[in-house]
């Protein structure tokens, strides 16, 4: 390839080649020359284009090199545009700060600097934007729990590829403190007492919030968000507001205000303000993860005005999640006149939108289940106890503390062929599954007792259809066919009745046989009962005589014996209170298991 000079030569002698030719009538001659003319321009097209490439490729490298050399820099230096948002930093200026770049770019620089210093370098960063070219002065910069004396040097540049100018800041450290939150003295080596006492007051607030996620009635009733909003706003924060996703978006459902204002406009307003209308609620729904502004520059993060409205000086804002599902976001505003929420707030509040999230789940599950234990409990006792003609009925259903011990027991009375009938049962288990088998016992007993004048029978039948339908479950029930004063009273391993006598004695039938369910073709034991005028027949279930009081003492048949006795004489309703009000002495409110309680009296 020719260089420059030689082109430049090729160039003289062809325009002398030309001015020759303009006499000359051989056209041949001419398009020869024109052939050199076009190979000479694209040697020269050629050799401009090499050229430009080696200049690029130098400028490529001198710009990487460049940046090498920034990120090396052994002094902090930062570029920020002329808002003052931090664009570039080098690696030096994360050692000092204590955080990443990640984390620092992006933010109000500020934000960096000490509150006592904000307003002198404001005033400095504005001259610069005004004219000068350069700025020195003292200034303080905390973050991450440090504090930085340092002289700090800006200047104003224009960099490659960026539209706009940028400023570049030099900090270079004339003194590095660590002030009174640090986490260790530097003379001692000891825990910082201020420190420690934050640390622990982070971890109780956590201690209380999840205590209160964990109470009965947070899960039972919709009461934990709120309940844990008003925590916060006592402990942490001046506003709390939640807002929770549903199948139309985001809803506003928890706004507390300052406990030393009234309820008033400014809350109604922020109540009333769509969430979808706060650019920090949506930016931490869609990243699903939180942000901590220590001193609002973007007073509309919350919707326009409301953080002007509250005189708010730093905002926090968590997602509320379980797992990967975001259920919504809470939200914690500072008045001015505090501190600013920093990021071990922040640390801490995500894992408390975290524990919310968790409580939210379990509320729900915890719902529908005893929604449909509601459900299956309907299904497996009577609505209204039916009426035994010369009788008095009583019977008493208590479902027990826990949602384990909902679907075991039932009762039943219901007519039979020329007479009446009862049961009582409990089914080896519990939940849904239990209420199940519990419905087919009932239900199948009703049907079979219209032709079997044995309740023994109808036990049997009902027993081998629960065999080959293979349900793994087994109940333990006692029914009973009442014609007269004759009462036909078969067991299928349940606990044998009592017997109250008018003069203050108890006997025992004989209960036991085998279990429903338990293997085919098994028979109930049976026995006839004759009735005498005020004797009362007590049936009762496996949870009240195997209760246990807080001590893990036995309620057992011996105390049942000696409160029945006391209940000589008195209607099946009395008897069935009584017996009711001793075990509750006995348990308190350690109650676990179902109790159920069935009582008939031959009237005088």
């Amino acid at each position: 390839m020719p260089d420059t000079a030689e082109l430049e030569r090729a160039l003289s002698g062809l325009a002398d080649r030309i001015t020759t030719l303009r006499d000359d009538p051989d056209p041949g001659a001419m398009l020869r020359e024109l052939d050199a003319a076009e190979e000479l321009l694209r040697k020269a097209l050629s050799e401009l284009v090499r050229g430009r490439r080696r200049r690029d490729g130098g400028s490529q490298r001198e710009q990487k090199l460049l940046r090498q050399v920034f990120r090396a820099l052994p002094i902090p230096v930062i570029i920020m545009d002329t808002g003052g948002t931090v664009r570039r930093i080098n690696n030096e200026t994360t050692r000092l700060l204590g955080s990443p770049a990640g984390y620092l770019i992006g933010r109000a620089f500020p934000l960096l600097v000490d509150v006592t210093a904000r307003a002198a370098f404001r005033q400095r960063f504005a001259a610069l934007l005004h004219g000068e070219d350069n700025a020195s002065f003292q200034t303080r910069l905390t973050h991450q729990g440090r504090a930085h004396t340092v002289r700090l040097v800006l200047s104003r540049l224009r960099m490659p590829g960026e539209p706009q100018e940028m400023i570049a800041g030099v900090v270079l450290p004339t003194e590095v403190q660590l002030p009174e939150p640090a986490v260790q003295s530097v003379q001692t080596g000891a825990p910082d007492e201020a420190a420690l006492l934050a640390a622990a007051r982070r971890h109780e607030l956590l201690s209380r919030l999840t205590a209160l996620l964990l109470d009965e009635e947070s899960l039972r009733e919709p009461v934990a968000l709120l309940r844990a909003a008003r925590l916060l706003a006592g402990e942490t924060a001046d506003w709390v507001v939640a807002d929770v996703a549903g199948d139309g978006g985001l809803a506003r459902t928890v706004v507390i205000g300052p406990s030393d204002q009234p309820v008033g406009r400014l809350q109604r307003t922020v109540e009333e303000a769509p969430p979808a209308q706060a650019p920090v609620v949506e930016q931490v729904m869609a990243t699903q993860s939180g942000v901590v502004h220590e001193m609002l520059t973007d007073e509309s993060l919350l919707g326009s005005g409301v953080l002007q409205a509250m005189r708010a000086g730093s905002l926090l804002s968590v997602p509320i999640r379980a797992d990967d599902e975001t259920r919504g976001v809470l939200t914690l505003v500072r008045l001015r006149d505090r501190p600013p929420f920093g990021l071990a707030d922040l640390g801490l509040m995500e894992e408390i939108g975290l524990h919310l999230g968790l409580a939210m789940r379990a509320q729900q599950g915890f719902q529908r289940r005893a929604q449909a234990a509601d459900t299956l409990q309907t299904g497996v006792l009577p609505r209204t106890l039916a009426g035994i003609p010369g009788f008095e009925i009583a019977a008493a259903y208590h479902p027990g503390s826990g949602m384990r011990a909902i679907g075991g027991e039932f009762y039943d009375v219901f007519p039979v062929k020329n007479g009446w009938g009862f049961v009582i049962g409990s089914t080896a288990g519990r939940g849904e599954e239990a209420a199940a088998v519990t419905a087919i016992v009932r239900n199948g007993l009703r049907v079979l007792s219209v032709w079997e004048d044995d309740p023994g029978q109808a036990l049997r039948k009902v027993s081998d259809a629960l065999v080959a339908q293979n349900t793994g479950l087994f109940v333990m029930a006692a029914a009973g066919f009442v014609r007269g004063r004759k009462v036909r009273l078969a067991s299928a391993g349940h606990h044998p009745a009592a017997l109250i006598q008018p003069a203050g004695g108890v006997r025992f039938t004989e209960g036991g046989g085998v279990p429903l369910g338990f293997e085919e073709g098994s028979v109930p034991a049976t026995e006839e009962l004759t009735l005498s005028s005020g004797e009362v027949l007590v049936l009762y279930s496996d949870g009240l005589v195997g209760s246990r009081s807080p001590a893990g003492d036995n309620y057992g048949e011996q105390r049942l014996t000696e409160a029945l006795a006391r209940c000589a004489g008195q209607p099946p309703g009395a008897v069935v209170k009584a017996i009711e009000e001793d075990h509750r002495a006995f348990c308190g409110s350690h109650v676990v298991d179902e109790i159920t309680i069935l009582t008939l009296r031959r009237s005088r």
